[in-house]
């Protein structure tokens, strides 16, 4: 397994991993999911095995409690203290690799380099348990997740 920049050709790849592993939410728009690799390269990354993608993180430098919405197209903010992890995917394919603990792994080191405090998210589609079991928790905040489905958890976690 190579865990890599995302480069042009994945996309269409990206999208049918989005589509398998998100079948009950509207799917994210090319251009939204490419702002986050422009916005960030170096935390964006492509999952491949034996020379098929199967799976990607897209993650940005953001704003604690502060998450974009989910068609957002993201640009640099002003005030950045937190690695917003937008999304890591893995499609069936990926089932036992332990690719999203890999992935995971590589943000914190990403994170701790560029000297945020925290990795935040927002949890869909029950994965909530499975980011605590990682270290994330829950938080409350003021911004509004309505444009996320109804389960919708803004989560944190703190770097030491």
């Amino acid at each position: 397994m190579i865990i890599r920049p995302i480069h042009t050709a994945d996309w269409p790849a990206i999208l049918q991993i989005q589509d398998e592993c998100y079948p009950n939410i509207e799917p994210e728009s090319q251009q939204a999911l490419h702002s986050k690799v422009q916005l960030s390269p170096d935390s964006c990354y492509a999952i491949e095995r034996n020379g098929q993608l199967i799976g990607y993180c897209l993650a940005h430098p953001w704003q604690l409690d502060q998450p974009p919405t989910l068609e957002q197209v993201v640009s640099q903010p002003s005030h950045c203290d937190t690695l917003y992890l937008h999304d890591i995917a893995l499609s069936s394919k990926a089932r036992g690799l332990g690719a999203g603990e890999q992935v995971f792994k590589r943000l914190i080191d990403n994170a701790k380099q560029h000297n945020v405090t925290s990795i935040s998210l927002v949890a869909v589609g029950g994965a909530h348990t499975y980011w605590q079991r990682l270290g994330f928790k829950s938080r409350i905040i003021d911004k509004s997740l309505d444009g996320y489905p109804a389960d919708a958890c803004y989560m944190v976690y703190p770097l030491a």
